[in-house]
């Protein structure tokens, strides 16, 4: 499993361009790598031309990665991840979310002394449940360790660079005139919410802001809350006190995870938390029962919330696009409302059975699943209202018979 240039742009990379060790494919469990030590000698890291949107991407923010120099001083941060890389192969894929969810509750309600028959049968099923839950804890501290690594070639990188004349977001000192600007505008807004003067609207993106103040959730008329393209990396519990929000965008900060207390605002329509690094969403998003739109794109979702379509009936369009979700959980086939549902750039390996549910869907973009994505359900025929379809860059060789009832289809 190697990283992806989507979720872990850095060391993927990196590691494409280090021969030593991108040919390191056989697994090496009987003479595992001394941590403590750097690994042996290879060949310099070469400086080619990135390859892909992504690489691109990434050279265009950091450019640093074109010179030799700084390749090779990144070398070394990346041993302990082929070693785990190695151990990774030998393991069988990550359950999904849905089965794992399972798993914990049986084996919770076993532990909690629940009634439960006696034999084998349930003896396997132990024996089962506790191998799922072990594989996907094996998985998930795999995900860990690319996250830390990625975070630890960034700043290898910013070492690297210390002294260049290459500007990357501007100097100190602009930041910190901005954190100055942004804060005297959070004073004002708070004051003139303090005074008892309505406070609708709350326009602070663009502005370098590292913190959201807790006050901010006792502006109990604000409709509107945009913090986007900040630097903030968490969102205060004081947010649930937003009952009257309609909107709210979190877009391109650093945020790794959301406040349970979002699952209060029940009048939020339209969230945006897209190009953050959130590993999740919070069970409670289902609680945002008036939610019309949500983004959350560019992240490194590796599930939805089980039930969070059991209540998000009201949802019309789901970006979750360029995440690495390896499922959707069924509950999504009863989101009614749903019209767009772009989900290209992931690692699905399939749709669930009842996916044709979907009836008032006109936009799907499955695209970029690559390998994974083999098949579509057979209830697929069902979606009547489709209108724009996206399969390209999968491994589907074939449509299911039920393809041809999709009348409206005008661009495949």
């Amino acid at each position: 499993m190697d990283p992806s240039p989507n979720s872990h742009p850095i060391l993927s990379y990196v590691l494409k361009r280090l021969p030593s060790i991108k040919s390191a494919g056989t697994p090496r469990l009987s003479s595992p790598c001394d941590l403590e030590q750097p690994p042996p000698p290879s060949p310099s890291p070469s400086p080619r031309a990135p390859s892909g949107p992504a690489e691109f991407e990434l050279v265009e923010r950091m450019p640093g990665l074109r010179h030799p120099s700084v390749l090779a001083s990144m070398t070394r941060a990346v041993a302990e991840i082929t070693c785990a890389r190695d151990a990774i192969r030998d393991l069988d894929p990550r359950p999904d979310h849905e089965l794992v969810d399972s798993a914990r509750a049986f084996l919770r309600s076993l532990s909690e002394g629940d009634p439960v028959e006696s034999g084998k049968d349930i003896e396997e099923k132990v024996a089962e449940s506790r191998e799922v839950v072990r594989l996907d804890g094996e998985h998930e501290a795999y995900e860990t360790l690319l996250r830390e690594e990625e975070e630890k070639l960034e700043r290898v990188y910013r070492m690297a660079m210390h002294g260049r004349d290459v500007v990357e977001g501007g100097g100190k000192r602009g930041e910190d005139e901005g954190s100055g600007a942004v804060d005297d505008e959070v004073v004002r807004v708070l004051k003139q919410a303090e005074e008892g003067k309505v406070v609708e609207r709350v326009l602070l993106a663009d502005r370098q802001l590292r913190h959201l103040p807790d006050h901010f959730g006792r502006i109990r008329g604000l409709l509107v809350l945009d913090v986007s393209r900040n630097q903030l990396q968490a969102v205060p519990d004081a947010i649930g006190g937003l009952e009257h929000l309609e909107e709210l965008r979190l877009a391109s900060n650093a945020l790794v995870a959301l406040p349970d207390s979002i699952g209060l605002l029940s009048n939020l329509k339209i969230l945006d938390v897209s190009g953050n690094k959130l590993r999740s969403l919070p069970d409670s998003i289902s609680k945002c029962r008036s939610l019309v739109e949500l983004d959350a794109s560019y992240n490194v979702l590796a599930y939805l919330p089980t039930g969070i379509g059991h209540e998000l009936v009201n949802l019309q369009k789901l970006w979750v696009h360029l995440n690495k979700l390896r499922s959707l959980p069924s509950s999504i086939c009863e989101m009614r409302s749903l019209r767009l549902l772009d989900a290209h750039f992931n690692e699905l390996h399939g749709l669930p059975s009842a996916f044709g549910n979907l009836a008032a869907l006109e936009s799907l973009n499955l695209s970029s699943n690559f390998s994974d994505m083999h098949d579509l359900p057979a209830s697929f025929g069902d979606l009547l209202g489709l209108r724009e379809l996206d399969l390209s860059n999968n491994q589907i060789h074939a449509l299911p018979d039920c393809f041809g009832r999709l009348d409206r289809l005008e661009l495949l």
